[in-house]
């Protein structure tokens, strides 16, 4: 039988569950939420029950503030041991740099007397060369028209408050950096490379430990100073380098301080003298030669080693 006009069927309803416009609608779990209204319908304590619950509430609270005094009065009482702690470390730093300041300074006075004695003995001519090839093997000191790259790490902002981190991503000049500039330097026509007073050579090494900076295991800071001596063009070539694009948009995206200027009458110091780790007999200085692997007989020009050296700043 049909239903009577104006009578009609309701529309059968479908339900589609969507559990996220659930769960933000509705973050609280139903059994939680019903525990929550029984507790406001039911009437508060009286009597020895709400007293107890007083006194267990006072306890708890009397409890973790006792925790909180003892913990600050100790970590109070242990501040003064740090502080003597950190400041004894501090001086010991101080006086072990002082220290290494010292000896390198008299290692350069022995090593301009080794230079004047080795002058004295050798001739005019050859004591010329041999000045020529230290000043480009970076084992002598150096004067010169160039120009100064400085790279100096953004200032610190205020961190994320949850991670801690800061959201302008990297702001601080790392070792790869200072491997650009100065392989492009190099490529750009330099003739000598020092950054922060640490001459660079062909055995050269830009590392990092942890945050700090090594040049040739020696550590440099903020702000990096690039200084290079070599042609007139020197400048231009290197503005046009792919290092000083790459260092001006990272400069400009994170905050950190480029700068390429040209400086007159640069000094850059000599290099450590390399240590010798592998030699190799040398070759007899007749034409007809020494067989392989033979000892060649002293002459007058005598024998000698010579080191293994890989090049390249990495």
């Amino acid at each position: 039988m049909s239903a009577p006009r104006g009578e009609q069927k309701p529309p059968t309803r479908l339900f589609t569950p969507d559990f996220l416009t659930e769960l933000f609608r509705n973050p609280l779990d139903p059994g939680y939420a019903d525990a929550a209204a029984r507790r406001q319908g039911a009437p508060a304590p009286t009597g020895w029950q709400g007293a107890s619950a007083r006194a267990v509430a006072v306890l708890v609270v009397a409890a973790v503030g006792f925790l909180f005094a003892v913990a600050y009065r100790e970590t109070m009482a242990e501040e003064p041991s740090r502080s003597q702690a950190r400041a004894a470390l501090i001086a010991q730093i101080n006086q072990r740099e002082a220290e290494t300041d010292e000896l390198s300074a008299r290692a350069d006075e022995l090593r301009e007397e080794v230079g004047r004695q080795r002058d004295a003995a050798l001739g005019g001519s050859q004591a010329a060369r041999l000045r020529i090839l230290e000043a480009g093997t970076g084992l002598g000191r150096v004067r010169g028209d160039g120009v100064v790259v400085r790279l100096t790490d953004a200032a610190p902002k205020d961190d994320g408050a949850v991670t801690g981190d800061s959201d302008s991503g990297p702001s601080r000049v790392i070792y790869s950096d200072l491997q650009k500039v100065a392989n492009d330097l190099w490529a750009s026509g330099a003739e000598a490379i020092a950054i922060n007073g640490q001459r660079l050579t062909a055995t050269s090494t830009i590392r990092s430990a942890g945050a700090a900076i090594l040049v040739d295991f020696r550590p440099v800071t903020s702000p990096y100073e690039v200084s290079a001596i070599g042609p007139g063009s020197l400048r231009d070539r290197f503005d046009d380098s792919r290092a000083a694009y790459l260092m001006r948009r990272v400069a400009k995206d994170t905050g950190l301080s480029f700068e390429v200027r040209e400086k007159d009458d640069l000094a850059l110091p000599a290099a450590a003298e390399p240590r010798l780790r592998y030699a190799e007999p040398s070759v007899s200085p007749s034409p007809s030669g020494s067989a392989a692997g033979r000892p060649s007989s002293p002459g007058p020009s005598g024998s000698g080693s010579s080191p293994r050296s890989s090049g390249g700043v990495r």
